[in-house]
C-alpha cells in the first residue's frame, strides 16, 4: 500500500516551535492535509508523543514515535521507533547526557508539555536544542538498539547535517537512510552529482514548526502494511 507522510514533525515541546503545536492541532492539520502517517520529532525529547498518540485514536492517521537528537558532533538524527515506550526510553538516555542548562523562554522560546486534550501539563524547564555528549555513532546504535531507524537529518542544509558538520556519512554507521529538507524540490537532481549518497534510501519531510508547514500529500513510500514498524522496514 502507498502511505502518504511526514516524519518530522515539531511540537511545542520544541523550544524553537509555535506554541500553538499541540497534539490535536497538528494531528488534525495532518488529516485536513491528507497524511497516512506522521511522526513528531522533538528536539531531544518525546515528551508530547503518547499525548500525540492519543490525540489521533479513532483517527485514519498513523503516529510514529521520534526524537530529533543533537550528537556530540552538532549532527541531527532524526530517530524514528516502533513504540512510545522505545521512544520514552531513547529520550531518558539522550538527556542523561544533555548539558545542565536551564532555558530562557524568552530567548528560544517555551518548552511546553501536554495532554491529548491539548491542556498545558508541564513547561520543560532544561534547554533541549543543545548537543548531548553522544556520538553520531552512539546515537545510530542506541536508536537502532531499540528497534527504531536513524534518519542522517536535512542533510541539504548548510548546518547540523552529517555532510554539512562532517563532509560524508562516516562508513561506520552501516547502510543510511537520509532526510533531505522541502527545500529540494526535485530529489533526483539534488541526487545525481552526489555518488556518496548511492545506496542510500531517502526521505523526504517537513521540518514543521508551524501547523501550516506540514507537507501537503506530496510524499509517499510503499509498504507491506500500515504500522509503525512497517514504516520503518520501508525505510530501514
Amino acid at each position: 500500500m502507498r502511505l502518504y507522510y511526514d516524519f518530522h514533525i515539531h511540537s511545542a515541546l520544541s523550544p524553537c516551535a509555535d506554541d500553538d503545536m499541540t497534539p490535536n492541532n497538528i494531528v488534525n492539520m495532518a488529516c485536513l492535509k491528507g497524511l497516512d502517517a506522521i511522526a513528531v520529532t522533538d528536539h531531544n525529547a518525546a515528551g508530547n508523543v503518547r499525548a500525540v498518540t492519543r490525540a489521533a485514536e479513532g483517527k485514519n492517521l498513523i503516529v510514529i514515535a521520534g526524537m530529533e537528537i543533537e550528537t556530540a558532533e552538532e549532527v541531527h538524527v532524526l530517530s524514528l521507533f516502533p513504540s512510545v515506550f522505545a521512544a520514552e526510553t531513547a529520550e531518558a538516555e539522550v538527556q542523561a547526557r544533555l548539558p545542565r542548562l536551564q532555558n530562557d523562554s524568552a530567548i528560544f522560546g517555551r518548552q511546553l508539555l501536554f495532554d491529548e486534550n491539548d491542556r498545558v501539563t508541564a513547561e520543560e524547564p532544561r534547554l533541549l536544542i543543545t548537543a548531548a555528549a553522544l556520538s553520531i555513532a552512539e546515537v545510530f546504535a542506541l536508536v537502532r538498539r531499540l528497534g527504531g531507524l536513524p534518519v542522517a537529518a536535512h542533510i541539504d542544509r548548510d548546518s547540523y547535517s552529517v555532510l554539512s558538520n562532517l563532509g560524508g556519512i562516516p562508513e561506520e554507521l552501516g547502510a543510511v537512510t537520509v532526510e533531505i529538507s522541502r527545500a529540494v524540490e526535485h530529489p533526483e537532481e539534488y541526487l545525481l552529482p552526489r555518488p556518496e549518497l548511492r545506496g542510500c534510501k531517502i526521505m523526504r519531510n517537513s521540518d514543521a514548526h508551524r501547523l501550516g508547514d506540514l507537507s501537503e500529500r506530496v510524499n509517499s513510500v510503499t509498504t507491506d502494511g500500515n504500522s509503525a514498524a512497517d514504516l520503518l522496514r520501508a525505510f530501514g
